[in-house]
């Protein structure tokens, strides 16, 4: 079996001699070195989790195959904090005109589906773009990179989890979805500090999507607590904000963006 084909499920099942093999041999391929070989407790059981430093960047192992992804708005209940939340900011003139929750997840959060992916090794820190979205990808390949994909991105941050944020369906309303500290910033599952500050804007392989933020945009124009942290939960694309950044708008703003740079494994 190639480290490419390595599903989640397989990789779970792994005791952690073999799981430790195949961080080595991971990183024997990109010729990196494994730095941080745990295990933590998620969905209900242990998960192998892997670093591995090349050329002084850190990368987190991402076990792959068919994968669940998306978010079912409509199996979804709010708590009444949420609820209330929401209604506070249909009532300032926000929510797209969506009169409940519920409906408007369903309409900024990519849809439930599943996806077969490889198992790649994924950049634990996004990184600032140097220059305009249209040159990354040829700046990356130089490196031996590439862009995440959308989906790629969407797995590697839920880590398996059908929550609405990859720590749970709930989020600390009195506390701000940006700047440092709180869960926010914890790593995620698989080891990746990923969807931490709402004023982040990361960028994937899909020109329709951005991830892990909304460059500020609810924070800024009061849009309300909870609405405040959503572009933090896993699925939301924020396809308004990719047109900005892709667009003519968002030309000399490059720097304001990142990505989180893959290593494809064989």
């Amino acid at each position: 079996m190639s480290l490419a084909d390595l599903t989640l499920d397989r990789w779970r099942s792994l005791d952690p001699a073999a799981a430790g093999r195949l961080a080595h041999e991971a990183a024997a391929q990109v010729g990196g070195r494994v730095v941080l070989l745990d295990a933590v407790e998620h969905l209900g059981g242990p998960l192998h989790r892997v670093r591995i430093e090349r050329e002084g960047q850190e990368f987190a192992l991402i076990p792959g195959g068919t994968v669940r992804l998306g978010f079912d708005a409509d199996a979804f209940t709010p708590t009444p904090a949420q609820s209330a939340d929401y209604t506070e900011s249909v009532d300032e003139g926000y929510g797209y005109g969506h009169p409940d929750l519920p409906s408007y997840l369903a309409a900024v959060l990519s849809p439930p589906r599943t996806a077969t992916l490889a198992t790649v090794l994924m950049a634990v820190e996004d990184e600032a773009l140097s220059d305009h979205p249209a040159g990354l990808p040829g700046a990356l390949a130089a490196r031996g990179l590439r862009m995440p994909g959308a989906d790629e991105w969407e797995h590697a941050c839920g880590a398996g989890a059908r929550t609405l944020f990859r720590w749970g369906n709930e989020c600390p309303l009195d506390e701000p979805s940006y700047g440092d500290g709180g869960v926010r910033h914890e790593a995620n599952a698989f080891g990746l500090h990923i969807a931490y500050d709402s004023y982040g804007t990361e960028l994937s392989g899909d020109p329709t999507a951005v991830h892990g933020g909304d460059g500020g945009e609810a924070v800024c124009g009061g849009y309300g607590d909870l609405l405040g942290w959503l572009p933090l939960a896993t699925a939301n694309r924020n396809p308004y904000m990719a047109e900005f950044v892709y667009g003519p708008e968002g030309e000399d703003m490059y720097a304001q963006f990142s990505t989180r740079p893959v290593l494809s494994l064989r």
